[in-house]
């Protein structure tokens, strides 16, 4: 039997055997813990529509655009993330002179992608400075494209021979950049709107009025000369139709009047003393009336007649 003040060295030495042990042990498992949560940290996901630029020490070592899950390598590199899909990009307004040297504010858009990130980093640096360059090209082109047409060209559907403006500009842009190796396409440039300065506009619509007011007054009259050809045309058909009837109508009773004399003669001719008292009836409706005085031989026929004597 041990006295109460004697410590037992076997006992201690077996504790200080498993407080090592779990000391091991957790050091273990928090070490591999960092060594997932480090893992974890630097693993990253490529998505649809993007780019994922790789950088080591500030410059690109990779660029990953298939979709899934990439790695970088810890503390060293870092993921940064470019815009694969098409972007809209609203140029700043701005002046130009035409070729017959009138001023006007223009406004455009562009449609455009990033084609390359790594020539894109290279040269512009960054989403930003792409854009400045892409809009000086496009002013660059639209004012010497623009300056090569009168200002009623432009305005002016009905006068305009532009032709495809918008597909030219974009055209040319695009040599720009590819020159500067930019990593950039403009797949679209449109011209928004265009104004005049303050200061033109009133002239300008006064103008355009004066124009519209004027053609106005040439539809009209246009109008009024087709209106009396047709008018014209119109009575002359009247009256060569109204000609054509009346002699139709002249033909028809010429011959109505012939056959009715041809049936009397025919009728007539059957009866001579019937024709001879019908025509002297006929007579008497034309010369006696409520006026008419007729002194006769009292033994002539036509007075024995107007007396009823029938013998």
């Amino acid at each position: 039997m041990s006295d109460g003040n004697v410590i037992d060295m076997k006992e201690r030495s077996g504790d200080g055997f498993k407080w090592r042990n779990y000391t091991k042990f957790g050091l273990i498992a928090l070490l591999i813990l960092l060594l997932i949560g480090i893992t974890l940290t630097n693993l990253f996901i490529v998505k649809e529509g993007e780019y994922r630029v790789i950088r080591q020490f500030g410059e690109v070592v990779r660029i990953e655009s298939t979709p899934g899950l990439s790695y970088k390598i810890p503390f060293v590199q870092s993921v940064s993330t470019l815009p694969k899909y098409q972007m809209t990009y609203d140029v700043n307004e701005a002046e130009i002179n035409t070729k017959d040297k009138k001023r006007m504010l223009i406004d455009n858009y562009a449609v455009w992608k990033i084609e390359d990130p790594k020539k894109m980093i290279s040269n512009a640096r960054t989403l930003e400075n792409a854009e400045g360059r892409m809009e000086e090209f496009i002013y660059s082109v639209v004012r010497s494209e623009l300056g090569k047409l009168n200002y009623e060209e432009i305005i002016n559907d009905e006068a305009s021979t532009r032709g495809s403006l918008n597909d030219k500009i974009t055209e040319k842009v695009n040599e720009l950049l590819s020159q500067d190796n930019y990593g950039i396409v403009v797949t679209d440039v449109r011209m928004k709107r265009t104004d005049l300065p303050k200061e033109n506009e009133q002239s300008v619509f006064t103008r355009m009025i004066s124009e519209r007011e004027s053609k106005a007054q040439e539809y009209l009259s246009i109008g009024d000369a087709q209106k009396n050809i047709i008018i014209a045309d119109t009575d002359r058909q009247v009256k060569e139709t109204l000609a054509k009837a009346q002699a139709d109508a002249e033909t028809i009773r010429a011959e109505g009047e012939a056959q009715a004399a041809r049936v009397y003669n025919e009728a007539f001719s059957k009866d001579l003393s019937f024709y001879q008292l019908f025509r002297t009836l006929e007579s008497y409706k034309k010369t006696i009336n409520g006026e008419t005085v007729i002194v006769l031989p009292s033994d002539s026929p036509y007075a024995r007649l107007l007396m009823g004597y029938t013998e």
